[in-house]
């Protein structure tokens, strides 16, 4: 495949430096994306560069995956109104370890010519004193050269530190470095990246006389002009399960736009042009079916949690629009459940009355509001329009006990296709 035709119709391209395409007519280039190990855990918004290494490494290219263990204790101030926090080398050491695991589900690593490698800067930078760096790379950019960068222009109004104004010339020495030492003549990033990456292609042009590259992705924003990679509530979605479950990871995919659907589909997945367009065919005569949410959040957690996790995701999809097994709300953990049925509304019970054992009857329409009077919930109960845990009950006298409990805490009630409310037992 040719790298950059098959940036060119995912619309993954914004920015290129010109005689890139005739560079890459060699058998392997090395190319490069730097990555701020500012947290234990990449987001979503990572996975763009990521997916830039991984169709580059397609391409029969080595990708190198550069964690800033250095420049992470700094931060870029590219997109930031503040300054980032320090890091201890302890908590960048970290990060650095949890985030190579994540990169090794995108990447191969292995012995062939092009196999990712992965580099720290630290590594370079720890044993530089300041008089070296400043002979061996300050005097090479001047500061009017790098004041005119949009990443400084940004904050110089309200005023940037010296630490912060300095990561350019950090960020074009690592490309220095690693142009002198591994090869790598191109780094890639997102477009508010372009300013640092061409100070390093110029620092590399006026200290060798050398010729780099620079490609830049555009940023992405949803059709709603929110930013990408956040949730409604706010939160950036992780790929550490941990911090955003499978279950929710896979929600965020399922539930974007038809208008952005395409453009994700085209950025996060590896489906060939004429997959995509059939996907968006079947989808436009079936639009209720979101089909293309469908496949786009089962490719995607697939690679970054397993087939496994995918399928958990899946299935508890399943269950809250009514179609989920007993047996498959059974297997959920607290936390999806928990997830799944978010905002429903709750009640608790006391674990010795469920010991004893409580009607059904009584627990619906005198320990909750689900319903408004027993006699409501008789004739529901008796019309099998009741479920307990996904089973329908149809005797207003059956017996509710502890030993139904899921996750030995809670209880799950539904009427119709889509009412619940749970009791957890204290």
């Amino acid at each position: 495949m040719n790298f950059v035709e098959e940036l060119r119709w995912r619309g993954m391209i914004h920015d290129i430096t010109p005689g890139l395409e005739e560079k890459l007519s060699v058998p392997v280039v090395s190319g490069y994306v730097g990555f701020d190990p500012t947290g234990k855990s990449l987001h979503i918004g990572h996975m763009i560069p990521i997916m830039l290494l991984v169709h580059l490494q397609r391409c029969g290219h080595k990708p190198i995956a550069l964690v800033g263990g250095a420049t992470g204790m700094i931060g870029d101030p590219s997109g930031r109104s503040t300054e980032r926090n320090m890091l201890s080398p302890e908590e960048v050491a970290f990060n650095v370890k949890s985030i190579r695991s994540q990169l090794e589900k995108f990447l191969q690593f292995d012995d062939t010519k092009n196999s990712a490698e992965m580099t720290n800067n630290y590594d370079w930078f720890k044993d530089i004193t300041l008089l070296d760096f400043l002979s061996e790379a300050g005097r090479h950019l001047t500061v009017n050269y790098m004041a005119a960068k949009d990443s400084v222009k940004g904050r110089w109004e309200q005023g940037i530190s010296f630490t912060e104004f300095s990561y350019q010339l950090l960020q074009a020495y690592d490309f220095y470095w690693l142009y002198r030492n591994k090869n790598c003549i191109l780094q890639i990033g997102g477009s508010d990246q372009w300013g640092n990456i061409t100070s390093g292609t110029e620092l590399i042009r006026r200290k060798v006389s050398g010729d780099a590259f620079a490609l830049t992705c555009p940023l992405l924003k949803r059709s709603d002009g929110k930013k990408f990679g956040k949730s409604e509530s706010g939160e950036s979605v992780w790929l550490d399960p941990q911090m955003t479950s499978p279950y929710k990871f896979y929600q965020y995919w399922l539930n974007c736009t038809d208008e952005d659907a395409p453009k994700l589909l085209r950025f996060f997945t590896f489906m060939g042009q004429q997959k995509i367009l059939e996907l968006e065919k079947q989808h436009a005569a079936a639009p209720h079916e979101r089909i293309m949410q469908k496949a786009l959040a089962k490719d995607v957690t697939t690679r970054v949690h397993s087939a496994d996790e995918c399928q958990k995701a899946i299935e508890a999809s399943e269950i809250l629009f009514g179609k989920g097994s007993t047996e498959a709300l059974q297997s959920l953990s607290e936390a999806d459940f928990l997830s799944v049925f978010e905002g429903v509304p709750q009640a608790q019970i006391s674990k010795s009355e469920l010991d004893a054992g409580i009607q059904v009857l009584d627990l619906t329409a005198e320990k909750s509001n689900f319903f408004p009077t027993k006699g409501e919930a008789r004739r529901m109960i008796q019309q099998g329009g009741l479920s307990v845990n996904k089973a329908k009950i149809s005797e207003p006298a059956f017996q509710i006990k502890s030993d139904m409990l899921l996750n030995g805490k809670y209880l799950l009630f539904q009427k119709g296709k889509k009412s619940y409310f749970i009791f957890s037992a204290v």
